[in-house]
């Protein structure tokens, strides 16, 4: 198994981890949202909820382990396929059914945000799957020393790409947050005075 391919391994490791770690002690947020989706009969989804982040977990840390697991790699590629094709599929028939107001549940539950979906989600999670497949398609033995290299390389890559979200999410080209606070502070304040000066 070559370096590219197990590097791409352990990148899929290391997003299962990220998004089941987090929700191994937030049972009511997972539920909360996979009922949020609305495609599951009702008696399945308390134990999807349950077993969901545990599977991320698991599946993640053997994508990570990978080429040196053998054949429990392949089966792990291939659950990580089925996962992302499921998130997928449950993002799409949301999406379609002009559903966004929703929580996605893909790596945590952020308190004072407003949980929605974009077709973003969908295609993340779509490729993703395609990923996992062609993790699976290539899986096989591989040293140690290419392994560490990989998982390395896999979680600079992930967090990398983590810190990138977190900066997207508080930097808007071309606006400064700044400029926006002031300017309503300054709106505030003119709307006092106009108060004081005509109203008494």
């Amino acid at each position: 198994m070559g370096l590219v391919s197990a590097t791409t391994s352990a990148i899929i490791g290391f997003v299962l981890l990220l998004a089941g770690i987090p929700k191994l002690n937030e049972h009511d947020g997972v539920l909360r949202s996979v009922r949020g989706y609305k495609v599951l009969p009702v008696r399945l989804e308390a134990p999807i909820a349950r077993i969901l982040p545990v599977a991320e977990t698991v599946v993640g840390i053997l994508l990570v382990l990978g080429p040196v697991l053998g054949t429990a790699h392949r089966l792990a590629a291939l659950a990580a396929a089925v996962m992302f094709a499921s998130f997928f599929t449950g993002l799409t028939i949301n999406l379609l059914r002009g559903r966004r107001d929703l929580d996605c549940g893909c790596f945590a539950f952020g308190v004072g945000e407003i949980p929605r979906i974009g077709w973003f989600h969908a295609v993340r999670a779509g490729i993703l799957a395609v990923i996992a497949v062609a993790v699976a398609a290539t899986a096989g033995q591989a040293e140690i020393g290419v392994q560490v290299v990989a998982a390395t390389f896999g979680f600079l890559l992930v967090l990398a790409g983590v810190a990138l979200a977190q900066i997207r999410s508080v930097v808007h080209l071309g606006r400064r947050p700044v400029d926006d606070y002031l300017s309503s502070a300054s709106i505030r304040l003119r709307t006092a005075e106009t108060t004081s000066r005509y109203g008494s």
